[in-house]
């Protein structure tokens, strides 16, 4: 998350930043990632009790009082950071800690509406970097737009592995309320739009030919995961597709980074 506030930084400046910028950029965005996260693994211990006890929390090695003082500390960072980036800044990084911590304390029960605000914050570090820099292009709303959608993919997909622990809590995946072979289909169809939409950014704006090689490795592993989704919903095999995602998200933010370096 970090490094996608940087690359947004440098697709909004056409430059690298400052190093206060950028480190400023990515310890808000980092510490906000970790303070979150510590955040859902305590709301959601009981769930992990069933699909994943052996993580720090259901299996006792780390007490709540521990993992909230960490959220919170973590969190305070990095809106003080963000403060220091500008008022924008800030007001973004409150927002997104607002609708992170209204996802970890019940908005994941929800399933896709849940899923929407998880792929909506991973998707803003762009534009945040953009912010941080004074300069929103359109290619930064183009990237934002397929990190949204290859998050979305890949949360509604996470769901497909986790349906039995999940239906006994209540948890509403659209695999839980419309089945894993349902949910597949609507994450195969999210990575699809992410192939198709990756054409866009060139015509949107000016890049590196750089971009295209590794753009083009990325498509080609989302199209391979799609098929994967199709073709075999088991929980093995889910979980080794969604893993391998997030390989296909980095190739495209690295391709995301080496395509600004034509401006």
């Amino acid at each position: 998350m970090g490094l996608a506030v940087i690359v947004g930084e440098f697709i909004g400046l056409g430059r690298l930043p400052s190093y206060t910028v950028a480190t400023f950029g990515f310890l808000t965005a980092s510490l906000m990632m970790a303070g979150t996260m510590i955040l859902n693994d305590i709301h959601d211990v009981e769930v992990d009790r069933v699909n994943n006890p052996q993580r720090p929390i259901p299996s006792g090695r780390i007490k709540n009082r521990g993992a909230y003082l960490l959220a919170v500390s973590f969190s305070a960072a990095s809106i003080l950071f963000a403060v220091l980036l500008g008022p924008w800044t800030a007001l973004t990084g409150l927002l997104a800690l607002g609708l992170m911590t209204y996802y970890n304390t019940g908005g994941k029960r929800t399933g896709l509406p849940g899923n929407l605000v998880v792929s909506f914050n991973v998707a803003l570090p762009f534009f945040y970097g953009g912010l941080a820099v004074g300069s929103l292009t359109v290619l930064l709303y183009v990237f934002s737009v397929l990190a949204f959608l290859a998050n979305l993919g890949r949360e509604i997909a996470k769901g497909i592995p986790d349906v039995q622990g999940d239906r006994a809590l209540g948890v509403r995946t659209l695999a839980v309320s419309a089945g894993p072979k349902k949910a597949a289909t609507a994450s195969a169809s999210m990575f699809l739009a992410v192939v198709v939409l990756s054409l866009l950014p060139p015509i949107a704006g000016r890049l590196s030919i750089l971009y295209f090689p590794v753009i083009s490795l990325a498509d080609a592993g989302f199209a391979y995961s799609s098929y994967r989704l199709l073709v075999n919903q088991t929980p093995k095999s889910v979980r080794k597709t969604k893993t391998m995602v997030l390989l296909w998200m980095l190739l495209g933010l690295v391709g995301f980074l080496l395509g600004g370096f034509s401006f």
